[in-house]
């Protein structure tokens, strides 16, 4: 009788276990993930336990997700009211390349200020309570012009120990420049640490850190042709943040070294710009970048979503080495 109604109890926790898991465990998802014009993701996990993708495009275009597979737009970032005020070039600037954080439970948005040349771009910051906004502008970190820096944009902010820096460039050299960050999500560059930090044949610089390596993750390649883009995915890495970063045959970036780790396919082009990585309850990583879907170029390029797994010796890899039409769901708690 105690083994029947054990068995029994047992039997009842696995189901309703499974039973409470089910409806937010995908097995299997398609690329692409997000299926509309959403160039250059950032992603977070917000304090609600929900995902937020932040693109370019429509003043930075928000999408909303439970599991990373099933992504809603739920609005812009900035409308016209709201757009950044910085003027240059005799124009309002264009809005690329967004990169979300969270600091002292702030969402604090770094954006791109584009103005017509490659002379003229800003970088600056915007900050809200929550990840949907409303977000406030709190103005420019980078001017191209004041910092000697043609094509500033691209940016990319990293923190550690109490320290920040900011990642930025795009083709003509990439540089690192140390931020100071004060209560109140009040940043001050520090334009007399400004570096050298990579050569001409990159942009989109994301670092991600595991097991004392450092790892620079960058596209390369051009991302404008469409179907014909030649934009891919490339990593090197390094025991210290600053570099020296190297590829796997030892190349270092300032020279232009890069292993490729995502180029196109039939069924893809372009694959590249990705977002910071990403685990899942199973400590399995995951990459979201975008891509051009051959079969329908005129959407845009999509959202897309693939698992990054990481050799013997610790280089990073994708299973094809392109984009997977077809592949099994990260599984979220």
């Amino acid at each position: 009788m105690k083994y029947n109604i054990l068995t029994a109890l047992i039997i009842s926790i696995v189901f309703l276990a499974g039973s409470s898991c089910s409806h937010r465990i995908v097995k299997t998802y398609s690329n692409p993930v997000v299926t509309a014009d959403a160039p250059d993701p950032s992603v977070i996990r917000a304090g609600d336990g929900k995902y937020y993708l932040y693109a370019t495009g429509h003043g930075y275009s928000i999408f909303r997700s439970d599991d990373l597979v099933s992504w809603k737009r739920i609005g812009p970032v900035f409308t016209d009211e709201t757009w950044p005020s910085a003027i240059r070039n005799g124009r309002r600037g264009d809005l690329w390349a967004p990169e979300i954080r969270r600091i002292d439970d702030k969402y604090v948005l770094f954006y791109t200020l584009w103005f017509g040349d490659v002379k003229y771009s800003v970088i600056g910051y915007a900050v809200a309570d929550n990840p949907q906004g409303p977000f406030v502008d709190k103005g420019v970190l980078i001017d191209s012009q004041e910092i000697g820096v043609p094509q500033s944009i691209d940016q990319f902010y990293y923190e550690e120990d109490g320290k920040a820096w900011i990642f930025w460039g795009s083709f003509r050299n990439l540089y690192v420049m140390e931020l100071d960050v004060a209560d109140g999500v009040v940043i001050t560059p520090r334009p007399e640490t400004k570096q050298l930090f990579a050569g001409t044949a990159f942009e989109g610089t994301n670092i991600y850190k595991r097991n004392g390596w450092y790892y620079f993750f960058a596209s390369t390649g051009d991302f404008s042709g469409g179907t014909e883009s030649t934009y891919r995915t490339v990593v090197a890495r390094s025991r210290n943040l600053l570099g020296p970063y190297l590829d796997k045959e030892g190349r270092n970036i300032l020279d232009n070294g890069h292993t490729v780790i995502m180029e196109r396919n039939e069924k893809f082009s372009g694959p590249g710009h990705n977002a910071g990585l990403i685990e899942d309850a199973r400590g399995r990583t995951w990459m979201f970048y975008h891509a051009y879907d051959t079969s329908a170029p005129d959407i845009g390029r999509q959202g897309m979503l693939d698992e990054v797994r990481w050799d013997k010796d610790g280089w990073p890899y994708i299973v094809t080495g392109t984009p997977s039409p077809i592949a099994k769901a990260p599984v979220i708690d």
